[in-house]
């Protein structure tokens, strides 16, 4: 593991200030090579902005927002979900994820929901452990096999290429998902290799944790999942009376909107980041005894902010700052003492500055997606009581890219089809039981 001096301050604003002119530190480059290679994730200046530049308009293009690349993920995850017995979510949610980012990029899903696709089951465990390890900058034995399978769909991709795309949005409507849209501008298959794994390292594990936990803190606190699923049933309807949502409905549900905030504040994608200055300075605030003394800073020195702290912080959301509670984002609310309206650099869920997340909408709209279809088509979760859900904070939380549930997601969903068909919840449970 490669050892280097961290900078870890008590208050500092780095990513969105002109006068502090930082980068990756000098260790991430080394380390992520043999995984993902050169992109938006490891490059520094013309060429991140090149490669930030190829990618922002593809999440801009009419494939984002129509649901078309999640819908089937959905439903194939909908029917890996036994009724009334108790599953682990967690790993689910990762293979939702993959198979709706791989169907984003490449115009086809993995299908690493599909049991008997050992390809996918193979890709799937290759890319955790790559990222698992990452950090220590090994060779990766993992990232062949993600070659593997990312190299095969280029080659198809480059057979199938026209020169006419240059001319036309023809490529919108390839069967090659963005990577058809990136074929207008390079062909280098290492490349368009590197483009697509750090779009898929952003887009797989990131809302997969973010699904785990939502699901997590929504069956804990049934108010809240009650509330949620009232607002579910007056836009798009549940059980029977459910009709596919679009991004309009997702538009309406507010309630919606604020408890993934709260997720994302309890819960960010990155934790813990840091940058690297590129000349000597010094940081005004954030050092001394109560952090407000300045910091001299070398060149080439990493420093360290932790997101998740900060959005933990009392003076920021107010004394349950450490709890559950998605009525803090309502502005009509009027038992917040603190209002987020203006709450600025103090959430960062998907970072900020010339490097904030190009993926947050599409990760948004997923997530939303996906949770309303899953309380359109079960009426009741449960936690397992042998594993109680603890208060957010006090539960097992593991750290690499991303920080994941380490208990794991496991409830028990009772579907809106038993009870229709005069079972009842009751009944659903005590067969799952007997079963």
């Amino acid at each position: 593991m490669l050892i280097t001096p961290l900078l870890s301050t008590f208050e500092q604003t780095l990513l969105g200030v002109s006068g502090i002119d930082t980068i990756d530190p000098i260790y991430r480059p080394a380390e992520w090579k043999p995984f993902i290679g050169p992109g938006v994730f490891t490059q520094e200046g013309d060429d991140w902005k090149h490669s930030r530049a190829l990618l922002l308009p593809l999440f801009v293009s009419k494939r984002v927002g129509n649901f078309l690349e999640v819908q089937e993920s959905v439903e194939a995850l909908i029917k890996c979900i036994p009724e009334g017995k108790l599953v682990d979510f967690q790993p689910m949610m990762f293979s939702f994820t993959l198979d709706g980012t791989t169907y984003l990029l490449f115009g086809k899903a993995i299908r690493s929901l599909a049991g008997e696709n050992k390809e996918a089951k193979a890709f799937g465990e290759a890319f955790r452990i790559s990222q698992e390890y990452v950090s220590y900058r090994g060779r990766l034995g993992g990232s062949i096999v993600v070659h593997k399978w990312i190299d095969k769909e280029i080659r198809e991709a480059l057979k199938g290429y026209s020169s006419s795309w240059n001319d036309a949005d023809d490529h919108e409507l390839t069967d090659y998902g963005f990577l058809g849209s990136l074929l207008v501008d390079t062909q280098d298959p290492k490349v368009l290799r590197d483009a697509m794994l750090n779009v898929l390292l952003a887009g797989r594990d990131t809302t997969g944790c973010l699904l785990t936990w939502t699901m997590r803190l929504l069956v804990k606190h049934e108010k809240v999942m009650s509330k949620l699923r009232d607002e579910v049933r007056i836009v798009v309807g549940v059980g029977s009376d459910a009709r596919t949502p679009d991004r309009n409905d997702v538009k309406k549900m507010q309630y919606l909107s604020y408890i993934l905030k709260e997720v994302l504040r309890l819960y960010p994608y990155v934790p813990i980041n840091s940058r690297a200055a590129i000349k000597t300075t010094v940081l005004p605030t954030g050092g001394g005894p109560d952090g407000t003394a300045p910091i001299f800073v070398k060149k080439g020195t990493a420093v360290g902010y932790a997101v998740y702290a900060m959005h933990r912080r009392k003076e920021l959301y107010g004394k349950d700052a450490e709890l559950f509670r998605p009525e803090r984002w309502d502005p009509l609310e009027e038992a917040n003492s603190i209002d987020l309206k203006n709450i600025g650099w103090g959430y960062l869920p998907f970072n900020g500055g010339p490097r904030v997340c190009i993926g947050q909408v599409f990760a948004l709209l997923e997530s939303s997606y996906l949770i309303i279809r899953l309380i359109q088509n079960f009426q009741s979760f449960e936690c397992d009581p042998a594993r109680p859900m603890p208060e957010a904070g006090q539960e097992g939380q593991d750290v690499t890219l991303v920080l994941a549930s380490r208990d794991g997601c496991w409830i028990r969903a009772f579907a809106y089809a038993a009870a229709e068909k005069g079972e009842g919840i009751e009944g659903a449970r005590t067969h799952a039981q007997g079963s």
